[in-house]
């Protein structure tokens, strides 16, 4: 627009001069065009805003191209660009005045020039005069709209960057609180019960209670690697090791296993290799967590653990013959609220869901407990 600007004003100037430059207003003409001009080149660092400098110089550039065209009529087509000088700094009401008055006058202009009511002089310059008016009121109106889109989506991406950023912190939370439980919590647990044994056993069956506190240290070594590991990656410490799940169970399997409780291992199939490591650490962190229940409530014997690896999913059993309990009674609902100790099945359960797979619990009293975590896997 602003180029627009200075090409009509010089090639106004140009017919002017082409045809009048002898004429008694030359000099009045060149003077105004080129003070027009400097007028013109200045309105961008007074800004947009209609404030009084604003102001003051819109209306010496009115004034200015005002005087032009009555000097010579030629100068009418400056208006045009004058139109959205005038719709971008005014109020629309104001503008739109502005618009009009610019149009009169160059239909005035337009008329002296040409000597008789000429149709083209009467109509064209009102038509131009609405369509740039017309042009610059939707443009404005469309600009304004994406401004508000823009910033509804800015605000948008930022409150669901929050949203995602609390989310990622309450799931990372949860995570880490699975995590210690499944291994800090019941090293801790298994250490203080065995303790507590060695303690009752010290003077009637110190043997017993030096395997009790030779066990207690062996659990306490085996938390601080856990403990060393979590500072590292998470990565479960028997699969660090590496040899694979089937090795990692064998370990847990063995360290479980005690005067009271014997704990086997099974596998059915041969496991993906490689398995993924989130579904490894998973069952591992499962079979911790299941044998850490049978060690504190089932007073089983005997549990077994049994890896089965289908085409499609893999399945990791952990049954015992210990007194059992009713899953769909008021004690397991209980033990999965109770604050202290209600980690056990609802971290399972959640470790299974992020994976998409299912838990399934079989138990009765008396009837021992076999509970089976199945995690999909891609088909081989």
């Amino acid at each position: 627009m602003h180029t627009a600007f200075f090409v009509l004003l010089a090639a106004s100037l140009a017919r002017y001069l082409a045809r009048h430059a002898e004429g008694p207003h030359t000099p009045w003409i060149i003077a105004l065009s080129v003070l027009l001009a400097v007028l013109y080149v200045l309105g961008p660092a007074l800004g947009t805003r209609p404030t009084p400098r604003r102001l003051t110089w819109l209306a010496l550039v009115v004034a200015t191209w005002a005087l032009l065209v009555v000097l010579a009529p030629s100068f009418a087509w400056c208006a045009v660009p004058l139109f959205y000088t005038g719709l971008r700094t005014l109020p629309p009401r104001a503008a739109l005045s502005l618009v009009a008055l610019l149009t009169a006058l160059a239909v005035a202009a337009q008329l002296s020039l040409a000597g008789w009511p000429d149709p083209n002089v009467l109509l064209a310059p009102p038509a131009v005069a609405a369509i740039a008016a017309t042009v610059f009121v939707v443009m404005q109106r469309q600009a304004a709209r994406r401004d508000a889109l823009i910033d509804d989506l800015v605000r948008t991406r930022r409150d669901l960057a929050a949203t995602e950023r609390r989310e990622g912190t309450l799931a990372e939370r949860e995570r880490l609180a699975r995590e210690i439980h499944d291994t800090l919590a019941q090293g801790l647990s298994s250490q203080r019960m065995l303790l507590q044994a060695a303690d009752r056993l010290w003077d009637t069956a110190p043997g017993t209670a030096r395997d009790h506190v030779r066990t207690a240290a062996a659990i306490a070594e085996r938390s601080l690697a856990e403990a060393r590991r979590f500072v590292h990656d998470l990565t479960p410490a028997d699969l660090a090791e590496g040899g694979g799940l089937l090795q990692a169970l064998r370990a847990v399997a063995e360290r479980e296993t005690t005067r009271a409780l014997t704990v086997r291992v099974q596998s059915e199939g041969t496991p993906p290799d490689p398995l993924p490591a989130p579904v490894e650490s998973a069952l591992l962190r499962i079979a911790q967590g299941a044998l850490a229940n049978v060690r504190e409530h089932a007073h089983a014997t005997t549990a077994t653990l049994t890896l089965t690896c289908l085409d499609d999913e893999i399945v990791l059993d952990v049954t015992d013959d210990g007194q059992g309990f009713d899953p769909h009674g008021r004690a397991i609902r209980e033990a999965t609220t109770d604050e202290q100790r209600g980690h056990g099945l609802p971290a399972i359960r959640a470790r299974l869901r992020q994976l998409g797979g299912t838990l399934t619990i079989e138990s009765a009293p008396g009837e021992g407990t076999a509970l089976s975590a199945a995690i999909p896997l891609e088909p081989r």
